[in-house]
């Protein structure tokens, strides 16, 4: 399947700037789904790096959408939604997001 078929929009940004690590940490998401209306729903970030992550996500969202990501400890990180696909095997989506905050995942 290529990247038209999956859906992801293709940019320069997507590229990973640092290593991505498999993860299950899960997450609340907060944000508007794609007809624009508020939501909060449980998640869960498969893989992080410092500046992003790609998380299972049962709402449908937007590329663009900003999302607040909170973290098993509380602590709120803002993202933009960079790509949605689908997975190949189960079908489950898959969210592409970019942290807004300097320091990402790993600040005190």
């Amino acid at each position: 399947m290529n990247e038209k078929e999956r859906g992801v929009v293709k940019t320069a940004s997507q590229r990973p700037r640092s290593p991505r690590v498999p993860v299950e940490l899960a997450i609340d998401v907060e944000g508007e789904d794609s007809s624009g209306q508020p939501f909060e729903a449980k998640a869960q970030a498969i893989k992080i790096s410092r500046g992003g992550a790609t998380i299972l996500l049962e709402t449908n969202v937007r590329v663009g959408t900003i999302l607040k990501l909170t973290q098993p400890l509380g602590r709120q990180l803002n993202a933009e939604v960079n790509g949605v696909w689908h997975d190949e095997v189960d079908g489950r989506q898959l969210v592409g997001v970019k942290l807004l905050d300097a320091d990402g995942w790993f600040a005190d």
